[in-house]
């Protein structure tokens, strides 16, 4: 059975984000975002950013959909 504490794996490639789950629990998560996304598009609303995120002192992306 996988790790449920591991990492998903992110990728950039220009304009492309690539996000490949690492275990069922990020499968779960990544499937949700992907719903979420995929209602502000339908809904003409967007994800945006709340905050910072600075590595090493804020450790949370955080967003908000408008």
């Amino acid at each position: 059975m996988p790790e449920e504490g591991g990492t998903m794996k992110i990728e950039i490639e220009g304009t492309l984000l690539k996000m490949t789950p690492e275990n069922d629990r990020e499968k779960k998560e990544l499937e949700r975002l992907w719903n979420i996304v995929v209602g502000c598009i339908r809904d003409n609303k967007k994800l945006v950013p709340v905050g910072q995120y600075t590595i090493g002192l804020k450790e949370t992306a955080n967003f908000n959909i408008e």
